[in-house]
């Protein structure tokens, strides 16, 4: 997208987690996209006269599309160029296209931008950031690392396996992990971050990329997560299933202590 000019933002669909701007069409016709970037799970298309915030919700997938291909069910949005066809793939309608004025101030002062986290690979997140961050609070570790007010990008799949790589019990709360054991999580988030870009991504049902492929990090490198009753490949322990903030968390209740 970058550098070329977007001929037309067709919307099919504008009841997505918050509606569609009426006027979202009309303020991006013809323009020129200065840059694509992201923050935390948002993605920001940048254009002179300001910027979209695109999120995928639970299902969703932005992906590259013949210039001829009749949009499928749940293509809610899509992006047209000269030479190029973005669609917007949202089952749940989760998702969200919106629309920060550059008028309003910065793109990092929006709502649903200001309070998130430092980026994993910045070189300023250092496991004394991460411990500062986690030992004021009697939130469990694992809820602390999705909430993403820390750090951004450890979702659920990657929360439980850092924790495993780190030997966490997700129950403990931030509070109570030392030094060492900060720097131990520390390393195991690059570490499980840095496998999951380089396989793709996560797919255990309907997560694509641009292309249409799905991720390989799950069956590549995934050592707990949805493997309840499995042994653990360090100590042979069964893997365990328990819910945390209504989302899964699964651990070895042998590997990891609190």
């Amino acid at each position: 997208m970058p550098g070329r000019v977007l001929r037309r933002l067709i919307v099919h669909e504008s009841r997505l987690r918050w509606p569609v701007p009426a006027d979202l069409p009309a303020l991006v016709r013809d323009a020129e996209v200065l840059a694509c970037e992201r923050r935390g799970k948002y993605l920001l298309i940048r254009f002179p006269r300001g910027t979209q915030i695109v999120h995928l919700g639970m299902s969703g997938s932005l992906r590259r599309v013949p210039m001829d291909e009749p949009p499928r069910k749940h293509d809610h949005v899509e992006w047209l160029f000269d030479e190029a066809r973005f669609l917007l793939h949202d089952p749940r309608r989760f998702g969200a296209v919106l629309w920060h004025p550059a008028g309003a101030g910065p793109i990092e002062a929006h709502p649903l931008l200001a309070g998130l986290g430092i980026e994993p690979f910045d070189p300023a997140f250092t496991p004394e950031l991460l411990h500062a961050g986690l030992r004021g609070s009697r939130q469990t570790v694992k809820q602390l690392l999705l909430g993403g007010r820390i750090v951004v990008g450890v979702g659920n799949i990657y929360a439980s396996e850092s924790l495993f790589l780190a030997g966490i019990d997700p129950r403990l709360p931030g509070a109570r992990l030392s030094r060492p054991r900060s720097a131990r999580l520390h390393a195991a988030i690059l570490q499980t971050l840095g496998q999951a870009l380089e396989s793709g991504g996560s797919t255990l049902r309907d997560y694509v990329n641009a292309q249409g492929a799905p991720g390989a990090y799950f069956t590549l490198h995934a050592a707990v997560y949805e493997r309840e009753g499995q042994p653990c490949p360090r100590c042979a322990t069964p893997i365990r299933r328990i819910v945390q903030g209504q989302r899964a968390t699964y651990f070895c209740p042998g590997c990891q202590k609190r």
